[in-house]
Order: C-alpha cells, then sequence, then structure tokens
C-alpha cells in the first residue's frame, strides 16, 4: 500500500500518459516510418534483429514498436500506468501474438527492478530520465542494463541555467493548480512558445505554415507538445559535458552526439560501453 507521502508526489507528477492517449489517435504509418528511420539512423544501424531492446520509459509506445519493426526482441516499461497501457495497446493492434515483446509497468529508479531485467544490446531512453526526480540516480541505475559492446541512447533535457530555473517554476506552479489555472498557464506558454513563430509566419505570407507542418517533424500536435512541456514535472537539465564525463568514467565511449544548440529542447547522446 502506498503511504501518504507517495501518494501526494504522484499527485504532483505531471500524467504523460493521457497526452499519449491522445498522440495515438494521430499516429499513422507515416509517423511511424519516420520514427523507425530517425531510431534507426542515430543508432547507426540498418537493422535491429538479433538485438534486444530495453525501453526505459516508453511512453506511447512508438520507439518500441519500431523497434520491433527493425527486428528486435523487446521490453518496455514505464512508470505511468497509462503510457503502459498505450504500448500495450499498439503491441495488440501490430504484434498480439509476438512473445519477444514485453511490456510492464516498472520505475526507472528501482534497482532490484532493473537488475532482474537483464543486459540488453541497446538500451533506450528518450526524454525520459530528467522526468525521475533523480536523474543521476537513474543513470547510474540503467547503464547496468547496458550489454559490453552494447549501445546506450538517451536524451535529456539542455541546462539552459535562469531559463531552465524558470520553466522549473512555471511546470512545478501547473501541477500544483486546480484544473482552470492549468488552462490560464497553457494559454500563457502558448502566446510564449507559439507566438513569434506564428507571426514570422504571417510576414512571410505563409500563415500557420509552422503550426501545420509541426506534427510531421516532432510526432506529436502543436497542442499536445505544448502540454507536455509545461506541464513535464519533476524536471531536471543537464549540460552535455556533465552527461559524458558521467559515462566515460562508467566506460562508455561517445559514439554520437546532437545538441540543441543551447536552447529549449534535448541534448542526444549515443554511447557504446566497453568490455
Amino acid at each position: 500500500m502506498k503511504d501518504l507521502t507517495q501518494i501526494k508526489e504522484e499527485k504532483r507528477r505531471f500524467k504523460f500518459g493521457n497526452n499519449w492517449k491522445q498522440y495515438l489517435k494521430l499516429l499513422n504509418q507515416q509517423k511511424i516510418n519516420f520514427s523507425k528511420e530517425c531510431l534507426l539512423g542515430f543508432l547507426d544501424e540498418k537493422t535491429l534483429k538479433g538485438k534486444k531492446f530495453l525501453d526505459v520509459g516508453s511512453g506511447s509506445g512508438l520507439s518500441s514498436l519500431v523497434a520491433k519493426i527493425a527486428g528486435a526482441e523487446v521490453y518496455s516499461f514505464d512508470y505511468d500506468e497509462e503510457s503502459v497501457a498505450c504500448s500495450q495497446y499498439l503491441k495488440h493492434k501490430y504484434f498480439p501474438d509476438d512473445p519477444k515483446w514485453k511490456i510492464a509497468q516498472g520505475s526507472a529508479l528501482d534497482s532490484k527492478y532493473l537488475a532482474s531485467l537483464g543486459k540488453f544490446d541497446i538500451v533506450y531512453s528518450w526524454g525520459v530520465l530528467h522526468h525521475t526526480g533523480e536523474m543521476d540516480q537513474a543513470l547510474e541505475l540503467i547503464e547496468q542494463n547496458v550489454a559490453e559492446n552494447g549501445k546506450l541512447f538517451i536524451s535529456l533535457y539542455n541546462d539552459q541555467g535562469l531559463t531552465s530555473k524558470f520553466w522549473i517554476a512555471i511546470k512545478k506552479a501547473y501541477v500544483n493548480s486546480p484544473y482552470l489555472i492549468q488552462q490560464i498557464i497553457l494559454f500563457l506558454c502558448y502566446l510564449r512558445l507559439w507566438g513569434p513563430t506564428t507571426i514570422k509566419d504571417f510576414i512571410k505570407f505563409r500563415p500557420f505554415y509552422t503550426w501545420k507542418n509541426y506534427s510531421q517533424n516532432r510526432g506529436m500536435s502543436p497542442q499536445q507538445d505544448v502540454k507536455d512541456w509545461v506541464g513535464g514535472y519533476p524536471f531536471e537539465v543537464s549540460k552535455p559535458e556533465k552527461i559524458i564525463h558521467f559515462f566515460i568514467k562508467k566506460g562508455y565511449n561517445l559514439q554520437k552526439l546532437k545538441t540543441c544548440g543551447g536552447g529549449k529542447g534535448c541534448n542526444e547522446f549515443l554511447f557504446v560501453k566497453n568490455k
């Protein structure tokens, strides 16, 4: 049974699964193909056949799905029950009887649970560990699931200094506010995040061009993405050099790095674990 502290903490957490359910309503083959292309491209793999793939914080389940399509044996887990349901929905739709895609509820901070999963050729966690509330601990734990010569593909929010502190305050206010206040916060953030881009599109005589084409590149609709961004609490950030130094000390080589150019967003890292 959960104690009072746990219940209070869960109430302060953003329910990502609600947003992912809405996203899956917009999922189509084009987005699946694009996601597969992005995943394999960053991993420098043409196929994942014969690979074991661990999706830490599976969210919508899309990355797990495309890893399975690419030939991997997949294990997906998420802390959020509705996110788990999203992965189960995709498995039921595309791989209903495949025993080589397993889905469970679990935490990236549960050392015993992670140890029970064993080693994987690819450990993947995109935009997740900075929402655990204990990012450094999560990094310590999930790297133990990477097999020798295995790959670790993670993305983490960029540290923007004072700007990041501003967004932490906004996110904390959002998850602790009643519904009406949340809608006001969302509206103001829409203006901040989309106002300048929308004005630029009008100046270029292509009204709402970026808005209309956004989901093709990002996956989510603009509405879902803003809500996901504003509500995403707990929230931690990191500088690329901190993450690189952390994993080099653990015996990894950095194979690939894609930064967000110092702005708001995630830095992506691909590490390879030495023998």
